[in-house]
């Protein structure tokens, strides 16, 4: 093994894949070490998002939405299917087969990009030194820049220790060998409506405790409280304000004790998931003598190109503030390696779209108009429901909307929001229009492929100056 390197990267993720890889690109002789085993043992790339997270839960998603569709939605269309069964044997090994292919492709990129990939875990000793261990062997690799991206884990909860068999975190809960009978979830974010939603579209009855008194609390709250009532109608039993106090194994089952304004309940479970949200994988990464800057919370200190206290060595993804989502991380992985190179590359913080996976998905980037009202920003707002888009009806997937806030003065986009089907993709589109600085005539301007249902963005946009083709005016929401 080479003990001399321009850069080292720790972690191979998204963000950590995607920066050894572009500082291959860019000239750099490279490895990236990371200590991910599969159920076998073997060493595999990706990280969290490829193994056991973004990848086989939106497989499970998909195979669960097209067994829901197949049971009990195609009679609308004419398509008249009997004795629909469900093999979760086939369908979990599907999943798996998606990421060993994806496993395969990042390993290939590396070979092709000449990223030397160490199995084995990293640790930073200080700024110009790696140590890696492998099995009980410990090598020691010197190099100029480091790259620290070892993402995150579940997050624990007291109230509900782990147990292999009955309460599970979320990348238990992707791996059921039955469909749980009734199956609670302890947190109503984002993984916890998507993990949700794929077992109740396969036959649990779902029983969901939030601790928060207000439903997705980050989301524009006029799609937030939209999104409820359809997950909701779905058979999501979505209980807010419920704070668990405690668990007990009784019976084979799990009984749940927590408390809501009303006073104190008990929920008896098959099994249970905790998806309270994810911390960073900092513990061991470094030496204590390095001097690396962390926070209470165990995220590393980093400024705005993400350089740590030391000079040389970065920290990136999951590992350091901001929403730990897996395209932050790889445009934080290009950025840090550009800069290594001498370019001046930014990422634009105020600009990461955010998905939601359920049905309807969930997506949004920008301000939200409560972010505006508390900033005293005055603004406008247009807003297109589905229900009139030609293309939504002829799916069958007419719920939510596109909501489009703009700058009441300068007619700038400041926040697009929208409930509906392929939102996940349609947000694309709000993002690039913000980041190009477009105003809501902009998008109106803009001919859109009829019938689509990107159509809806651009009816939303002409909302916002009241003058919508399919929909009848409404009145400003400020």
């Amino acid at each position: 093994m080479t003990d001399k390197y321009d850069v080292i990267v720790i972690g191979a993720g998204p963000a950590g894949y995607v920066a050894a890889i572009r500082c291959a690109q860019l000239g750099f002789d490279t490895a990236c070490v990371d200590n991910w085993l599969d159920a076998a043992g073997k060493p595999q790339p990706g990280g969290t998002c490829l193994n056991a997270g973004c990848i086989p839960s939106k497989a499970l998603l998909e195979s669960s939405e097209l067994f829901a569709k197949t049971r009990n939605g195609l009679s609308g269309h004419g398509i008249q299917v009997k004795g629909v069964t469900l093999d979760l044997d086939t369908m979990m090994k599907r999943k798996a087969g998606i990421v060993a292919e994806l496993n395969t492709g990042i390993a290939g990129l590396f070979k092709a990009n000449g990223v030397r990939w160490i199995p084995g875990t990293g640790k930073l000793i200080n700024q110009s030194t790696v140590e890696v261990q492998e099995d009980k062997q410990t090598v020691q690799l010197q190099t100029d820049h480091i790259i620290l991206a070892t993402g995150s884990s579940p997050a624990s909860l007291q109230q509900a220790p782990l147990n292999d068999e009955l309460i599970v975190d979320s990348t238990g809960a992707l791996s059921f060998s039955a469909v749980p009978k009734r199956l609670g979830v302890i947190g109503a974010g984002a993984i916890g409506l998507e993990l949700a939603s794929v077992w109740r579209r396969l036959g649990s009855e779902i029983v969901i405790l939030e601790a928060q008194d207000s439903f997705l609390g980050m989301v524009d709250q006029q799609i937030a409280t939209a999104a409820f009532r359809q997950l909701q109608k779905q058979g999501l039993d979505i209980r807010l304000g419920a704070c668990v106090k405690g668990t007990q194994i009784e019976n084979s089952a799990v009984r749940l004790d927590y408390e809501d304004g009303q006073g104190s309940h008990q929920e008896q479970v098959d099994k249970l998931i905790v998806a309270v949200g994810r911390s960073p994988n900092s513990d061991g990464l470094f030496d204590d003598a390095s001097g690396l800057l962390i926070d209470e919370w165990g995220f590393v200190h980093v400024d705005d190109q993400c350089a740590t206290n030391l000079p040389g060595v970065y920290a990136i993804g999951d590992l350091v503030r901001g929403p730990m989502l897996a395209h932050k991380g790889s445009e934080e992985g290009m950025m840090v390696a550009e800069r290594i190179a001498g370019q001046a590359t930014q990422v634009n913080y105020d600009l990461i779209p955010s998905v939601i996976y359920t049905q309807p998905e969930i997506a949004w980037s920008g301000d939200t108009e409560e972010t505006l009202k508390s900033r005293g920003i005055d603004y406008r707002c247009g807003v297109f429901p589905f229900a009139a888009s030609g293309r939504a009806k002829a799916m069958g997937e007419t719920s939510g909307m596109v909501k489009i806030l703009a700058d009441a003065a300068s007619d700038r986009v400041l926040g697009i929001h929208l409930l509906g089907p392929h939102c996940s993709e349609l947000i694309a589109q709000a993002v690039i229009a913000m980041e190009l600085g477009a105003s809501s005539e902009d998008l109106a301007m803009t001919m859109f492929a009829h019938p689509t249902l990107s159509e809806a963005v651009h009816e939303a946009a002409l909302a916002v100056d009241k003058r919508a083709i399919h929909i009848a005016p409404r009145k400003t929401r400020n």
